[in-house]
């Protein structure tokens, strides 16, 4: 059994794992869906003694990358292995939305030994049967993945399907909007028992003095809310999967 919480700060990671957590995916600004984090962050996250995956994406947006982009990702690979992360999170497509293969073949063998995820770039992918294929011939140890659909709910069939064609030689962990509250619905009807979880709550802003109408970046977010890990989610959801096994 895997319970992987996504976190973007120390505060999170520290809820994650008092809540529970058996491995953290750790990336920055996970309100855009994660981009690479600071190794100043990846540094204080190891310090709470459970395997650190970090995510490595240079940016908002679709996933296929510019020159200066691979050689920034490649970078930071290096960098995680330097760390001694538990391992790394990666992804690229070509324009067709095939997997990138020779850029990913390049980061792979960049991370050595580190434990190797391919993230949602995956759930765009033109075809998902030939992109499980492909991500067990490049060397991947896991797959992060919805079923090629909004959430991991929604995706149920395309899950149970790959479950079957992985026939366990890669782990596939589910997440997009995963919760306690579908958890068990997902794991039912897959047969899948890794699962990808951000248990974000909402947290309003210290700051008294409020300047509204001027956003810095995303108009449609906030700037006075932060989003944390909820460790009672996070405890709730390792507690329905110990039940059932």
């Amino acid at each position: 059994m895997t319970l992987e919480i996504c976190v973007d700060s120390v505060e999170s990671a520290q809820a994650a794992v008092a809540g529970g957590a058996t491995r953290l995916e750790l990336c920055g600004n996970l309100i855009i869906g994660g981009t690479s984090p600071s190794p100043f962050l990846i540094e204080a996250v190891q310090q709470l003694g459970v395997p650190v995956r970090v995510l490595l994406r240079p940016r908002f947006g679709d996933f296929l990358y510019t020159q200066s982009e691979k050689e920034i990702l490649l970078k930071e690979v290096e960098m995680c292995r330097s760390m001694g992360v538990d391992g790394v999170v990666l992804g690229a497509l070509q324009a067709d939305g095939s997997l990138d293969v020779p850029f990913l073949s390049t980061l792979i063998s960049a991370a050595g030994s580190l434990g190797k995820t391919l993230h949602r770039a995956f759930d765009v992918c033109v075809d998902a049967q030939q992109g499980l294929e492909t991500a067990i011939q490049l060397g991947f140890d896991t797959i992060l993945t919805s079923g090629q659909a909004a959430t991991a709910k929604e995706g149920v069939e395309t899950l149970s399907q790959m479950h079957q064609q992985a026939n366990g030689r890669i782990t596939l962990l589910a997440g997009s909007g995963v919760s306690p509250e579908n958890i068990d619905f997902i794991r039912q009807h897959t047969g899948i028992n890794a699962f990808h979880m951000s248990a974000k709550r909402t947290v309003d802003s210290g700051m008294k003095c409020r300047r509204d109408g001027v956003p810095m970046g995303l108009p449609f977010a906030s700037e006075y809310q932060n989003f944390y890990t909820d460790e009672s989610v996070v405890r709730k959801a390792r507690q329905i999967l110990e039940s059932e096994n």
